[in-house]
């Protein structure tokens, strides 16, 4: 048990990140399943959807649970925030273009590729939040 307790101390963030990302992609994927089902929309219609409502659950858990950052000012807020979402944008596309080369091109199951395109957002997305957005002040990590 102590090994255990070792090895979260250590990995705590990454741990965390991937909780909170495993939410965010069950809010993502819920979304874009109740609306594919739901709804005669067009794919790219619900992943957009989705997206916009994952990236608002995501930034809160990501800024409150994974990163605890704390920010003084409105402007530090709104330039946080901004980071946060540009980096949320790019990949964004990349889930669309996985969206598209998966369903319209390979003519796959629409959840099945909605949830592998999670996985490569959530890996490239967990990078621009630690790199680019909530490092912290006066350090590199």
């Amino acid at each position: 048990m102590k090994k255990l307790l070792s090895i979260y101390k250590q990995q705590k963030q990454v741990i965390d990140y991937l909780f909170w990302g495993v939410m965010t992609t069950v809010v993502n994927i819920l979304v874009f399943a109740l609306l594919h089902w739901l709804t005669d929309w067009n794919y790219l219609i619900n992943n957009t959807i989705a997206w916009l409502l994952s990236v608002l659950f995501a930034y809160i858990s990501n800024k409150v649970y994974v990163f605890h950052s704390y920010t003084e000012t409105r402007k530090e807020v709104a330039k946080e925030m901004a980071s946060f979402f540009l980096g949320r944008f790019a990949s964004y596309f990349i889930e669309q273009g996985i969206m598209i080369l998966g369903i319209s091109g390979l003519k796959w199951n629409e959840i099945v590729v909605k949830i592998i395109a999670n996985v490569v957002v959530v890996i490239v997305n967990y990078f621009w939040s630690k790199w680019a957005v909530f490092k912290k002040k006066g350090s590199e990590s």
